[in-house]
């Protein structure tokens, strides 16, 4: 089992800057994939930026440029730094950790609100 602990969201108005950062605990030495995904209120989760412990890294399309994903194996954890905020960004962000091993399994944080006023 992977326990996952979310922080760093809040309000923030457009063009802003937040920091989401993600602690990992529980086996942790089995975690392929860490991510973030978000899911804005009507709307189903999406995925916004995974990075593999290799270091390679996926971004949905609405937030290349302005997103960046990066992980410290050594303390087990996930961030990701958001720039230039859009009000389209307000979501519920949700860190993600995938064990790939036979099949897939997905453990989820609890989630942490981001709000981007216009």
């Amino acid at each position: 089992q992977v326990q996952l602990v979310e922080s760093g969201g809040g309000l923030v108005q457009a063009g802003g800057s937040l920091r989401l950062s993600c602690a990992a605990s529980g086996s942790i030495g089995s975690i392929n994939v860490m991510g973030w995904y978000r899911q804005a209120p009507g709307k189903q989760r999406e995925l916004v930026a995974v990075i593999r412990i290799g270091g390679s890294t996926n971004y949905a399309d609405s937030v290349k440029g302005r997103f960046t994903v990066s992980r410290d194996n050594a303390k087990n954890t996930v961030s990701l730094q958001m720039n230039s905020l859009k009000p389209e960004d307000t979501a519920v962000y949700y860190c993600n950790a995938a064990v790939l091993s036979v099949g897939r399994m997905d453990f989820w944080g609890k989630g942490t609100l981001v709000t981007v006023s216009s």
